[in-house]
């Protein structure tokens, strides 16, 4: 199977670049920059990405072409950073610019950018997205420029017989109109790539990588939360491992209405998985008594859920003897965000728990057959596993649960309050039949109280916030537009129906510059 690896110089949407690949069909993996040619040979590439970064290319600690990059003879895509290093690493000038372009931009096409292999069938003025504060001031020998902006000479070029482009915008994004159109352009124009790839193929290859990471004879616990994610992660395990997989589910009293319940009966009834359920409502919410702070709260859950799943495993070693390994179902968002420790270059957005709020002297080894998999193809991978499908398009849910819903200090009352809420808002929007149509919604208990009037008499009582958003990636996402009939009914409910609620409000904050969780 051929691929088209992205090399990772730290931009936000690197991952996206990935996922734009797989879903033209072709194999992509997100790799480091300083990798070895030799293991580039490995993935059989038919062409090479390069993505952007934060960095100058003229730092003195700004990272470079992988040694050996620059005489490779595929096809090579550099995305605003990486177009900057092909220029400044091949002969070019790379310079900061007067004009900064972060945004919306309009690009036109040079006359030979018209006819070239990267920009065939796309129009000859089009929108893009910019993020970039240096520029271009002299292609390097060999290249000529394709596209333009008003404030960028060199908004897009190439070495035309070479197979070497560059573009100063991120096709990777849905801003960029025809970002689609260039990359697919790229990879079966310029590379010649057969699409052969899809996301069934995964759960093959990654029933193989868990058979050869755990053994013949290694013992898997399985972190089971209730979502999508970590169901399928435990399906491929089972699949690769068989009953050397034992299930464990903590109720840490975070979840969403019913949720323990119904994860107890698909594993154990449904899918004759082996599950271990453990109710530690009481410990953690000991543990994070009057802890406000997001990121503290992400780290205690983090702690918690890895210290009970060791004392599991001790308890279970005994029966079923030495379990090494803990798996999880973490997806490349959660890596990207937190910027794990194989994303050098990348920037921390907020810590999720089951990345970078691991505790450091965690006596177990982790499994995470979806760690490069995106949502979209983890559903897939669920569907082509036999997971109910209701439970493959639930919508996502932190694992840290609603103690990320509850801004401030969290308590029971107020976990049953927002349970109450959250239930009711999603009740509604599948009666509308708009469930599926937003790709996450939820109920954000607010750390304040309003006035209002019920019964004729004051009340100063609790604000819920309702968030619903439309998204591809979970990368960048809009607010949804929620019809105003059905919001009003869900506020009416939730005052209604909800002790201690007197005010409903909407957030309509895309991301970015909001993130779609609250905390």
């Amino acid at each position: 199977m051929q691929s088209v690896p992205v090399l990772d110089f730290g931009s936000q949407t690197a991952q996206l670049l990935v996922r734009r690949v797989r879903e033209l069909g072709v194999y992509s993996e997100l790799l480091p920059p300083d990798i070895p040619v030799e293991r580039l040979w490995a993935l059989n590439p038919c062409g090479v990405i390069l993505s952007g970064g934060a960095a100058s290319v003229y730092d003195a600690d700004a990272p470079g072409m992988p040694a050996g990059m620059r005489d490779v003879q595929l096809p090579v895509l550099g995305v605003c950073y990486g177009m900057q290093l092909q220029s400044y690493a091949l002969g070019g000038r790379v310079v900061p610019a007067t004009e900064r372009e972060y945004g919306p931009a309009a690009i036109q096409l040079e006359p030979v950018g018209q006819h070239s292999p990267l920009f065939g069938d796309t129009p000859l003025e089009q929108p893009v997205w910019m993020s970039h504060g240096d520029r271009i001031e002299a292609l390097p020998p060999g290249f000529v420029a394709l596209a333009r902006t008003g404030s960028t000479p060199f908004a897009a070029m190439g070495n035309i017989e070479r197979g070497w482009y560059g573009v100063q915008f991120h096709p990777e994004v849905i801003h960029t109109t025809h970002g689609r159109d260039i990359l697919r352009n790229f990879l079966f124009n310029v590379c010649g790539c057969t699409p052969d790839w899809q996301p069934a193929n995964f759960v093959h290859e990654a029933v193989a990588r868990v058979q050869a990471r755990v053994g013949s004879d290694g013992r898997v616990l399985c972190a089971l939360s209730g979502g999508v994610d970590s169901a399928v992660a435990a399906l491929i395990i089972h699949q690769a491992i068989g009953d050397r997989l034992t299930c464990v589910f903590v109720d840490n009293g975070l979840l969403r209405q019913n949720e323990a319940a119904q994860v107890i009966s698909t594993f154990r009834e449904h899918l004759h998985i082996p599950l271990v359920a453990v109710n530690a409502t009481e410990e953690f919410l000991e543990a994070l008594d009057g802890v406000t702070d997001p990121e503290r709260k992400r780290k205690i859950i983090g702690e918690k859920f890895i210290r009970i799943f060791e004392r599991e495993a001790k308890r279970l070693e005994a029966e079923q003897g030495h379990i090494r390994f803990l798996a999880q179902g973490t997806l490349y968002p959660d890596v990207i965000e937190s910027r794990a420790p194989d994303r050098a270059q990348g920037v921390t957005i907020k810590t999720h728990h089951n990345v970078g709020g691991l505790p450091a002297d965690m006596q177990m080894e982790l499994v995470e057959p979806l760690r490069y998999m995106f949502k979209d193809e983890v559903r897939a991978a669920g569907l082509e596993l036999g997971l109910p499908e209701d439970w493959v398009w639930r919508h996502p849910f932190p694992g840290p649960g609603l103690a990320v819903r509850i801004p401030g200090a969290i308590t029971w009352e107020r976990l049953e309050r927002l349970r109450h809420a959250d239930a009711l808002f999603l009740e509604e929007l599948r009666a509308a039949g708009l469930y599926r149509t937003t790709q996450q919604a939820f109920a954000v208990l607010l750390p304040m109280q309003s006035v209002g009037v019920m019964g004729d008499g004051r009340t100063y009582a609790d604000v819920v916030a309702l968030r619903a958003i439309t998204t591809e990636d979970y990368m960048t996402a809009d607010w949804a537009r929620l019809p105003y009939d059905v919001l009003a009914r869900i506020s009416s409910r939730i005052v209604n129906e909800v002790p201690g609620v007197n005010r409903v409000v909407y957030d309509i904050s895309s991301k970015p510059p909001a993130t779609i969780e609250w905390e």
